[in-house]
């Protein structure tokens, strides 16, 4: 930890949607406000955020099954609407002037994206949370992370996952698996490891933007992580 300082001061936040899963529902809205009560602590330092969040506690495109690929990761694109439409409601609550854009365009319930106007709102203390993925199929939405993060000029993409950092196996199967503290995109490819998918990291890889996965298992890890504390595991280039 440094001296009170944020570490980052636009990042863009990348929820999956089984962190925010409730255990009797899709959404676990104290844990939500647990999330928006922390984001506010950090946005009291000057940290602006830009937020993805997943679908995984809805709707996943591979679960599918058999039906058309790109009509489930349509259906995905809506989940992710859902549970950001969910952490929009939750942090103004809080206090927090939250907006909603999304890639597909629904203007009943959000805004659509526009590059420039999200920069406008995170300048002006708004937080921006961004719905639909890309709005196109065969894209997750850690891809549409580090492709906003890209847009809005993110200093990093911190993915908040339900696994504490990037492990050499996955850990819940495999109990000789060790976690790795620091790593580069082109090691992640090599070694073949699902700390996200492959077309995210190439991304990311490509356009230079760091990334700090880490476990969401209490919500204070996100501002300990803004503040400089060596958590779960850090990914940059060489």
């Amino acid at each position: 930890m440094n001296n009170g300082t944020p570490v980052y001061k636009r990042v863009l936040l990348k929820l999956s949607g089984e962190a925010i899963n409730g255990k009797d529902g899709i959404l676990n809205f104290e844990y939500i406000k647990e999330i928006a009560s922390v984001i506010k602590k950090c946005m009291a330092n000057g940290v602006q955020f830009g937020i993805i969040v997943g679908a995984g506690n809805i709707w996943r495109g591979r679960s599918g099954g058999e039906m058309d690929r790109v009509k489930a990761d349509h259906m995905g694109m809506l989940a992710t609407c859902i549970n950001a439409v969910a952490l929009q409601e939750s942090f103004i609550r809080c206090g927090i002037d939250a907006v909603v854009m999304t890639a597909v365009e629904m203007k009943a319930f959000a805004k659509p994206f526009v590059r420039d106007e999200a920069i406008d709102c995170l300048n002006n203390g708004k937080v921006v949370i961004f719905g639909c993925g890309l709005g196109i199929p065969f894209v997750s939405t850690d891809t549409a992370a580090v492709v906003r993060a890209a847009e809005i000029g993110a200093d990093i993409v911190l993915m908040a996952k339900n696994i504490d950092a990037i492990y050499t196996a996955d850990p819940r199967k495999d109990k000789s698996a060790e976690k790795i503290s620091n790593i580069t995109y082109k090691e992640i490819l090599a070694r073949g490891l699902q700390a996200m998918d492959s077309t995210a990291t190439s991304f990311a890889m490509d356009n230079n933007i760091a990334i700090h996965v880490f476990g969401l298992d209490k919500c204070e890890n996100i501002y300990d992580v803004i503040m400089g504390a060596e958590m779960g595991t850090v990914v940059k280039g060489e």
